[in-house]
């Protein structure tokens, strides 16, 4: 594991990098890139023990938007790790999950989840890209590919191209949430700091409060809409049918019109469907929209001060609800 290292502010990079010289035993390498965010913002990296181990191929450095992108493209599939998951991350936010019994099946399922987002986007595989899905990769415009392995053949095609950064991820993907990871942010009022949302689902935080109940394909269909809807920006709603992601809607200051907007980017997607909620619904606002979009179960964190309504409210519609009691709320 990595050594604890006391968090402090320096005035500049030249003074970190001072320090880390000092202090080289608990970093391995640091390195400044082109810029941060934006291009008036300087940045740099620091990798020490208890990282991710991977390879950038031809030694294509990463950005600072990229390398928050490939995290949370890997975060996704490590909830995915033991079987054939591709996700696709826009600006370190999901736009495509799928799972699927082949890797060339998820990534199709994946990338119709949001064609046009997927573009220019950071593509991630829990299995062996083959050769198949390399030429379509080749053929659009894609920004990075991580995953464990590559066809031999793949691999040389998506090397040939010029314009995509290919990672291969030697961490396996089932190690890869035991790694070191803290949500830091240096502000005027101080350094805040976090643990990583390790949340999970279990049977003491799975309850089932309709009438109504979920079937076994909703229940798998619900768990796999929750685990995608930990790394959507809050508030965020995850409609999802058959192991794929129909629509995600994130960033909204308020469920309610979340709701009403996976309703519309689903559209005749969501009949039958699942919808996960990152934070309590609060009002009934919220089940009346899912109930015109034909939504089959909802999971939630639960806690609104009217949820006896809301939950028979779902009756009437006969909609499954499920409470977690978990929120997984996401700056």
């Amino acid at each position: 594991m990595a050594k604890k290292v006391e968090i402090k502010v320096y005035d500049n990079l030249n003074e970190l990098r001072t320090w880390n010289l000092e202090h080289e035993k608990e970093y391995t390498t640091l390195w400044d890139m082109v810029y941060g965010e934006n291009p008036q913002q300087p940045a740099g990296v620091m990798k020490f023990d208890g990282m991710a181990d991977f390879e950038v191929m031809d030694n294509k450095p990463l950005s600072y938007n990229e390398i928050l992108s490939v995290t949370e493209l890997t975060n996704i599939l490590s909830e995915f790790f033991d079987v054939c998951a591709v996700a696709i991350v826009k600006h370190a936010a999901p736009c495509g999950v799928a799972l699927a019994p082949t890797v060339e099946e998820a990534y199709n399922k994946a990338f119709d989840c949001d064609p046009i987002s997927s573009f220019f986007g950071a593509i991630g595989f829990t299995k062996t890209v083959d050769i198949e899905i390399a030429k379509h990769l080749n053929s659009m415009a894609v920004k990075m590919i991580i995953a464990p392995d590559y066809n031999p053949k793949a691999l040389a095609l998506l090397r040939s191209n010029p314009l995509i950064k290919v990672i291969k991820l030697n961490t396996p993907l089932h190690e890869f949430k035991g790694l070191v990871q803290k949500d830091i942010h240096v502000t005027p009022f101080g350094a805040v700091y976090q643990d990583f949302n390790r949340s999970h689902l279990g049977k003491n935080s799975f309850r089932v409060v309709t009438k109504t109940k979920p079937t076994k394909e909703q229940i798998e269909d619900v768990v796999f809409a929750w685990k995608v809807s930990k790394y959507a920006r809050s508030n965020s709603i995850v409609v999802a049918k058959d192991f794929k992601t129909v629509a995600i809607i994130q960033g909204f200051t308020s469920p309610v019109p979340a709701v009403d907007v996976a309703m519309d980017v689903a559209c005749d997607n969501a009949k039958d469907a699942v919808l996960a909620s990152d934070m309590p619904l609060p009002t009934i606002d919220c089940i009346y929209a899912a109930a015109q979009g034909r939504i089959s179960t909802i999971i939630q964190p639960g806690g609104a001060a009217n949820e006896n309504k809301i939950i028979e409210l779902a009756d009437k519609y006969n909609i499954a609800m499920i409470l977690t009691g978990i929120r997984n709320y996401k700056h």
